[in-house]
């Protein structure tokens, strides 16, 4: 009398666990490359939206913020004095930087900068620091080319 097998041998376990493996060390570097471009996208908004207000401010104020010509890296300060809502997670993931140029003589221009914290430093550092001038040009310090 012939006994039915039942269960699985431990090849088609191991077998199963090595495609499983395979399949994760594929999967989860893609994922983490996602995450950090979707961070980067979403620091590109907020730097966007930095940008179209310091236009609107020097509508009212005849410079662009900060008046004095200098920087402004405290999240706070910028949301209140430009009215941009900067996400937790933007500021989490990265350190924002407002700087103008005001100076008599010349014309005024501004920039915004982030700079990747850690763990984003690393998780795209391909693009590194992103800039924004306000000429429209749009900069990275990494070597990838398509961070913009």
């Amino acid at each position: 009398m012939e006994r039915k097998q039942r269960g699985f041998t431990l090849i088609e376990l191991m077998v199963t666990v090595a495609i499983i493996g395979i399949l994760a060390a594929v999967a989860y570097p893609s994922y983490t490359s996602h995450v950090a471009k979707s961070k980067r996208t979403a620091a590109q908004a907020v730097m966007q939206a930095i940008a179209s207000r310091q236009e609107m401010y020097i509508l009212n104020a005849r410079t662009y913020y900060p008046a004095v010509s200098g920087s402004v890296t405290n999240a706070d300060t910028i949301m209140a004095n430009l009215g941009v809502n900067i996400p937790a997670d933007v500021t989490r993931n990265y350190d924002l930087t407002v700087t103008s140029s005001n100076a008599t003589g010349a014309p005024p221009s501004h920039s915004v900068t982030a700079a990747p914290k850690s763990p984003q430093s690393s998780q795209d550092a391909g693009c590194g620091t992103l800039t924004l001038r306000s000429t429209g040009a749009k900069e990275a310090t990494g070597s990838a080319g398509t961070c913009w």
